[in-house]
């Protein structure tokens, strides 16, 4: 996180994580899609010619002033496939929250499973505690033929009790949502700090507005 102080501006990072064919991309595009064009910044994707994500995309996101700072948030998303290893972990320094998207389709347990033991151990290499970082759970494609029960998702895959929603993210069904929810978590962070900073004397952060 960067907080200019001259400029009052806040600029927050947030990566969506998870595996290959997730829905991470289609979360972002409908987020660019939905958003006014003064709120939103180009979204840039660099993808394969089958529309995979090869390395990231980048929509910066305007939410306006908090406490008289203006606030971006920056979202990104990582490849899932398992060759992208060393873009995951380059992508996701200096995260400031994280959106993992799971493929709720049963076949895809396996991979859901194996992508959030990698967001951990990249975590840990970043000496990041994964129990302590904004993280909110995206249970994408709930409309499949069965697909695999809320509570199991939640049971095998949300070992640290964070925050899920239920997505169709290709119809725009819980994408705002999930988003709003790690926006509130990044923001209650800088809250966190600028509450240490004010016991010290220094300025105020921004308050969770989102």
């Amino acid at each position: 996180m960067l907080i200019n102080y001259p400029a009052r501006e806040i600029h927050a990072k947030i990566v969506y994580y998870g595996p290959g064919w997730g829905g991470k991309t289609t979360n972002l595009r409908h987020v660019h899609n939905r958003l006014p064009s003064h709120a939103r910044g180009r979204m840039i994707s660099i993808a394969t010619e089958n529309e995979r994500t090869l390395f990231f995309d980048f929509l910066p996101l305007d939410l306006g002033q908090v406490r008289g700072f203006k606030v971006r948030f920056h979202l990104y998303t990582v490849p899932g496939q398992g060759f992208y290893a060393v873009s995951r972990r380059l992508i996701l320094r200096d995260v400031d929250g994280v959106v993992f998207v799971a493929d709720s389709q049963r076949r895809r347990l396996a991979e859901n499973l194996e992508s959030l033991d990698d967001l951990c151990r990249n975590l840990v290499e970043q000496r990041v505690d994964p129990a302590r970082m904004p993280l909110v759970m995206q249970w994408n494609k709930r409309d499949v033929a069965a697909a695999v029960p809320v509570e199991e998702l939640d049971d095998r895959l949300n070992r640290f009790a964070a925050p899920s929603f239920e997505a169709v993210a290709k119809d725009g069904v819980g994408v705002i949502e999930t988003l709003k929810a790690c926006c509130r978590d990044v923001l209650r962070v800088v809250e966190g700090a600028g509450a240490a900073d004010r016991e010290r004397g220094g300025r105020p952060a921004a308050e969770p507005a989102v």
